[in-house]
């Protein structure tokens, strides 16, 4: 789902000695919340068999491929150039299905009479930033689009999602040296999963040949292709570059009583479950759900001593564009709100992005989600609330702003 912070933590532990001349509070890790990959950190599922790589095994074996990487792109740094431009692809969609009376479900069907719209807004811009060598050959880009990749969810294999099928037929078309660099954008409440126009879509796959992963990164690479053109025509070097970071106190989503007691009901309906022991999935659901409704139980206990969540928000600028990171799964409208007020002339948000002491996933929604309920709006799956959602969004925009003293 996320990069977590004792993860950023110890890729910055290990780098630190190896390239003394890089800065490792400027370290920043994001995800692309893939559904088919392992998992990073102890205690969100129960004891596996023996034979199962155990988190912390995997957490082991992350941070020492990836800190062998940063290390190599530090020394292996070369002179080179840099261009971008924004493209359009339909990726991601709102997930959230309104109904008559005033409440939403995820993934809620559209086909009963009481569908009135979904919830909120989709965006299919593609934001890219290309990478030149020195003889202007394109040597890699990054793609930054408002979606998670989770066209397939719930499998016993570990896969990049979409961003494989992206990856092959991007460097199918421009070369295998390219490198490709995935970024989701806010997309709290987007999915590519299909809530309207199934039939015709799936149609469309069946006459193409393709896969829905395939059609993804066929509109990706086509969104590639649209923008490579232009931006080859613009590309710059000794351009300006500064990167900011600042800890954001938000105020947290306050657990109240009836919340509490809720929280109590459900956690005691799922203690009384009593899966058959060789029924691995129904033992894990229950342990999950135990763990979800304890979280909030928890919360409710302290949340008087702690009142603010402190949050690591980091804006570089490079040229006219500006990347934002935060921790959270965004709802899509916050991260409108911080690109129509920036002064970048493109920006680049990057959410779930592990930084920080305290960086954990959880939703950001907003209070139009709030009022109508479902996954992802409950108090369960926030610990901030719509009010953080705006004083992040002021904030991220006060550092881009700063960074752009000629716009004012």
């Amino acid at each position: 789902v996320n990069a977590p912070s004792v993860v950023v933590a110890r890729l910055a532990e290990a780098v630190a000695p190896r390239i003394p001349d890089f800065d490792v509070n400027l370290l920043f890790v994001n995800a692309t919340h893939t559904h088919t990959a392992p998992e990073i950190e102890e205690g969100h599922y129960p004891e596996q068999d023996p034979n199962v790589m155990t988190p912390t095994e995997y957490q082991d074996f992350f941070v020492e491929r990836v800190a062998n990487a940063i290390v190599q792109a530090w020394q292996g740094r070369t002179e080179g150039s840099v261009s971008w431009g924004y493209g359009h692809a339909v990726v991601g969609h709102n997930r959230r299905i309104s109904y008559a009376g005033g409440l939403a479900r995820m993934y809620g069907p559209t086909n009963q009479p009481d569908f009135e719209s979904v919830e909120g807004y989709e965006d299919h811009g593609v934001d890219l930033l290309f990478t030149w060598d020195t003889r202007s050959d394109l040597t890699g880009m990054i793609v930054n689009l408002a979606c998670p990749s989770q066209v397939t969810e719930s499998e016993y294999y570990v896969s990049a999602d979409f961003w494989h099928e992206a990856r092959v037929e991007i460097r199918r078309r421009h070369g295998e040296q390219v490198f490709i660099m995935p970024q989701c954008s806010a997309a709290g409440d987007q999915s590519p999963h299909l809530l309207l126009h199934k039939a015709a879509e799936h149609n469309m796959l069946r006459r193409r040949g393709l896969t829905e992963r395939q059609e993804i990164g066929r509109r990706i690479a086509n969104a590639v292709d649209d923008v490579l053109p232009l931006a080859r025509e613009e590309i710059c070097s000794g351009l300006p570059l500064a990167h900011s970071v600042r800890v954001i106190a938000l105020p947290v989503r306050m657990v109240t009583r009836a919340e509490y007691e809720a929280a109590s009901r459900e956690y005691e309906r799922w203690e009384q479950e009593r899966p058959a022991p060789d029924d691995v999935t129904a033992t894990s659901c229950r342990f999950v759900m135990m763990k979800r409704y304890e979280r909030v139980m928890k919360r409710y206990l302290e949340q008087e001593q702690n009142p603010v969540y402190d949050t690591e928000v980091h804006v570089v600028r490079l040229g006219d564009v500006a990347f934002a990171t935060n921790p959270f799964e965004l709802f899509l409208d916050f991260g409108l709100r911080i690109k129509a007020r920036s002064q970048a002339l493109q920006t680049f948000i990057v959410q779930l992005t592990g930084t920080g002491k305290n960086a954990i996933s959880c939703y950001l929604p907003t209070a139009k989600a709030v009022a109508a309920k479902s996954y992802g709006a409950e108090v369960a799956d926030n610990v901030v609330g719509p009010e953080a959602g705006q004083l992040l969004v002021d904030r991220t925009v006060e550092m881009i702003n700063a960074l752009w003293p000629e716009a004012t």
